[in-house]
């Protein structure tokens, strides 16, 4: 049986290049859980070893290690740093108990660290702050900590050690909390010594502000304090733990994962100041049926619950459905899924550690652990007990930014393109696959460039089908502004019986924005009753193929006025053509014109790239309809058409140095200006030639 109080879940989180992978392979070879130090730049890491991210040198997916330090059990999350990966960080994040944050020493706070930040603070993560690369020229622990300090208050970061020696001499650690230096062995382990003369009186100066900083998060503390003037060394120490398990400070040390440098006092804090499951909040649920709140503790004799927030394809097991134990312990073969209202059995738990899966025979509260083959359990899905149920708010992916067309190389791997598709959304819900009607193409949209082209990359690898991209087509209609009426007459007579249908129509814009509307206003017999509806279906079939420039006609009105048939020759074939004859020659009097789709954009930029945006958005023929601040951003809201932000994400990172991020979704269609509408128009005629 596992001790709840032994166990740690944490998730490393950090901007991109900062080390978090490598920080991960050092604490995993520290802790003797792999034999040797992988490396990210030479593809042998035990962490990011898919193709892909071998090929691109980045974390793709969320990666996970288990191992034990000083009688504990950790169970560790290494996520992506890059913005197109951000939805696998952020279901993660949303089921650890608590966070290691990684800040390049000479990068300092980059745009994904403050999103990162977000995930932190929204659920009042317990966190310890990583300063990394403090071997790398012009890196600088106090100006990177000053600038955590300045840009995330909320967070109250405190130093709890300082460097020895900077760059290429850093060498040791000075432990503020407990009055010594640690000199740095090439295991990851270090020696204890005596505080060096040079740093006597920096060290006392940050553990009295380190006092203060603890003091100010209990009152019993203050009070203490400010009797006393200073905390004593057990209040200090256990002051410090709680605040760092409620929330309240965020201590930061500096480190160097590539060298192993300082790898045993990053795991020593783990244990010794993050929570384990049973020192967290209570999770609130609702039950499935009554919709009451249910409340789970994360302790070993609670009814169990877990979430699970990953499902991936594994070329050995096959499908893999990872989830966080979030209170009780697992017993059985089976587990209710309260999301489906289905009980489901498994084989085999797995415990992942890497690209290996552990078998393990029991699981309680902060574990994560696989389950293969389940057939109805999907991403976000609650499992509990069904004899106490309960259901935890779904995961909500982040919403895709950019769509495109995609078809396959070879036309006969059509069906199998979409099957392995479907199998990869299962994995990723911030993939969307959906077919466009307007422009009959099949669109897959995701978080950004580099996300579809990774996808293009596995289905490759996993599938062994081929997936082209194209900047897809702009679904645009055609309406009119004005009035008319026409005639439509189809007669043909080429020997025995002929064609005969003829029709008025008079066409209007409506005013209701409703897509078609069909009034008869015939009097009398001119046109007999079982032919007018063919004269409809003519219209509406027109519709669809359009006039100007072959996209479907949306918010009409088309009154059914007058016409003639003919006794012998008359049919509902003939009345459908006359009906489309008379809609395109009305169409052509009645000022038509294209529309275009108007997407409603948020756009988040630091103050000094917002000039910048706002007039790359007026060159895209944007409407700025707002602005808004937080204490980091500007946020700006404007509707730009969707022609002029099809690629948008990557002019975004170029203008803002990577510190720009938007949302994007549909508001409405709106004319397209005459000039630009001519060349459309132009480029149809020249296609259907």
């Amino acid at each position: 049986m596992h001790d709840v109080q032994q166990i740690r879940n944490t998730v490393i989180l950090g901007h991109g290049h900062s080390g978090k992978t490598t920080l991960a392979e050092a604490l995993l070879f520290t802790a003797g859980a792999v034999g040797r130090l992988g490396r990210v730049d030479e593809g042998s890491s035990a962490l990011d070893f898919e193709d892909e991210e071998i090929r691109r040198k980045i974390s793709i997916s969320a990666a996970f290690g288990h191992f034990h330090w000083q009688g504990c059990e950790l169970f560790l999350a290494d996520t992506p740093g890059d913005d197109n990966f951000t939805n696998e960080t952020k279901f993660t994040a949303k089921l650890a108990d608590s966070a290691v944050l990684t800040v390049g020493g000479v990068l300092g706070v980059r745009s994904q660290t403050e999103r990162f930040i977000d995930f932190v603070l929204e659920r009042r993560l317990p966190c310890l702050i990583c300063i990394t690369k403090m071997d790398r020229e012009r890196a600088n622990f106090i100006e990177t900590f000053d600038e955590i300090r300045q840009s995330f208050p909320k967070l109250n970061p405190a130093v709890l050690y300082l460097p020895i020696g900077a760059e290429k001499d850093f060498k040791g650690m000075i432990d503020i909390l407990n009055n010594r230096a640690l000199f740095f062995r090439p295991d990851g382990t270090a020696d204890i010594a005596d505080v060096p003369t040079e740093f006597i009186a920096e060290a006392a100066a940050r553990r009295a502000i380190l006092m203060e900083y603890v003091a100010e998060t209990d009152d019993d503390l203050l009070e203490h304090f400010l009797e006393e003037g200073e905390l004593s060394d057990e209040a200090l120490k256990n002051g410090l733990a709680a605040a760092v398990r409620q929330g309240k400070i965020a201590p930061v040390l500096p480190c160097s994962p590539l060298n192993n440098a300082g790898s045993s006092v990053i795991l020593d804090t783990i244990i010794g100041l993050l929570p384990s499951p049973d020192q967290c909040p209570a999770l609130i649920g609702t039950h499935p049926k009554t919709k009451e709140p249910v409340e789970r503790r994360g302790v070993a004799d609670a009814p169990f619950s877990a979430q699970v927030f990953k499902t991936l394809t594994d070329t050995f097991t096959g499908r893999l459905t990872v989830f966080r134990v979030l209170s009780g312990t697992l017993k059985g073969d089976s587990f209710y899924n309260s999301s489906t209202g289905e009980s489901e059995r498994f084989g085999h738990l797995f415990l992942i550690e890497g690209k290996e899966q552990k078998p393990v025979d029991s699981v309680c509260a902060g574990m994560i652990v696989a389950a293969a083959k389940l057939k109805n359990t999907t991403t976000g899905n609650t499992l509990c007990e069904e004899a106490h149920p309960i259901v935890y708010e779904p995961l909500e992916p982040l919403p895709p930014t950019i769509s495109y067309a995609v078809t396959a190389k070879v036309d006969k791997d059509e069906e199998k393109l979409f099957s392995s598709l479907t199998k990869l959304l299962d994995e990723d819900l911030t993939l969307h696959l959906n077919r466009q009607t307007q422009t009959h193409e099949v669109l897959l949209s995701g978080i950004g460039q580099v996300h579809l082209e990774v996808i293009k990359e596995r289905l490759k690898r996993k599938f062994g089908v081929e997936m082209d991209l194209a900047v897809p087509k702009i679904p645009y209609r055609e309406t009119l502004k004005g009035k008319a009426t026409a005639q439509g007459k189809h007669k043909k007579q080429s020997g025995g019986r002929g064609q005969y249908g003829d029709c008025t129509i008079e066409i209007e814009p409506l005013k209701n924005g409703e897509h078609f509307e069909f009034v008869d206003k015939i009097v009398g017999g001119t046109i007999p009753q079982q032919y007018r509806p063919a004269v409809e279906k003519g219209i509406v079939e027109a519709m669809e193929k359009g006039v100007l420039a072959g996209y479907p006609f949306e918010g009409i009105k088309v009154s059914l006025l007058d016409g003639s048939y003919h006794n012998v020759d008359s049919s509902e074939m003939a009345f459908k053509i006359a009906g489309s004859m008379a809609f395109k020659q009305a169409v052509l009097n009645a000022s038509p014109v294209l529309l275009e789709p108007v997407l409603e954009m948020e756009i988040r930029v630091d103050k000094d790239h917002v000039g910048d945006v706002m007039g790359d958005l007026n060159s895209r023929r944007g409407k700025v309809l707002g602005m808004d601040s937080n204490s980091r951003h500007e946020i700006i809201r404007a509707q730009v058409p969707q022609a002029e932000i099809q690629l948008y994400g990557p002019d975004l990172t170029s203008m803002t140095g990577g510190r720009g991020s938007f949302t994007v979704k549909f508001s409405h269609y709106e004319e397209v200006p005459s000039h630009i509408a001519q060349k459309i128009i132009a480029a149809h005629v020249v296609e259907v030639e």
